[in-house]
């Protein structure tokens, strides 16, 4: 049975603020796909008297979900639920393995598959001779039908069959282990840009709109540098998660 806000309860002998339980119900929900994409609110004078909560408390839940990209304010329209943004954690997985494991229905489109002489960085990255030849991929990666990123990975020539037809169906690295390669460790780099109009064409945003960049270098249990990718990821449908803990 999908969730109605209007069910949300709060605790008002918590110390934790009204806004806040209401948010953290609200993204549970839409998380969840309790609150489908597309779902409109009911405005904020109604949702405060059915929860017995102000105005103000209301609208601050709702802004909070608003910057973190999970409600939208339509002008004549109201406020509805957009796509849960995609949340993932740092560690040596493909995109492919974690939106499958998030319930977020990959699919891939690959925009180009084919052999070059490895650029300079490139080479470097992956301990090659220069110009020696890689096999160069690109895809777009949707999530829910939505575009989510662009991935450009750059592997040695000889390291594992690849074709587009594959490429549509499952992700590189679970290619990689179907090949024999055991995937280790990498150095990633994460950043932040402005969309091209070509990038922004290609993630149905707008040119300027923001992109988190991801660099990383992969290598498997010998040591050996086996993928180089240079990704790029819409910011508001998409986070990085960090899990830190303190040295003693």
């Amino acid at each position: 049975m999908a969730f109605s806000p209007a069910e949300a309860t709060v605790d008002r002998s918590s110390p934790v603020p009204l806004y806040y339980q209401l948010a953290q119900q609200l993204e549970a929900a839409i998380e969840s796909g309790d609150l489908a994409r597309g779902t409109q609110l009911g405005n904020e004078i109604a949702l405060a008297d059915q929860l017995g909560l102000s105005r103000p408390t209301v609208r601050r839940a709702i802004g909070y979900l608003v910057d973190r990209g999970l409600l939208v304010r339509k002008r004549g329209v109201g406020t509805q639920v957009v796509q849960p943004r995609v949340r993932r954690p740092l560690e040596l997985t493909s995109l492919f393995d974690d939106l499958t494991g998030g319930d977020q229905d990959p699919t891939t489109e690959v925009l180009s598959l084919h052999e070059q002489p490895a650029p300079d960085l490139v080479a470097r990255s992956l301990a090659l001779a220069e110009g020696a030849p890689v096999a160069v991929l690109e895809r777009l990666r949707y999530a829910r039908g939505e575009p989510l990123a662009v991935l450009r990975n750059y592997l040695p020539a000889d390291l594992v069959p690849l074709s587009a037809e594959a490429l549509e169906r499952t992700g590189l690295y679970q290619l990689m282990r179907a090949a024999g390669i055991r995937l280790h460790l990498a150095t990633q780099t994460v950043g932040a840009r402005c969309a091209t109009a070509a990038e922004a064409r290609l993630l149905r945003d707008r040119k300027g709109g923001a992109l988190l960049t991801m660099q990383r270098t992969a290598y498997d249990d010998t040591g050996r540098a086996v993928e180089f990718g240079n990704h790029y990821y819409r910011a508001s449908l998409y986070s990085f998660e960090f899990v830190l803990s303190s040295q003693r």
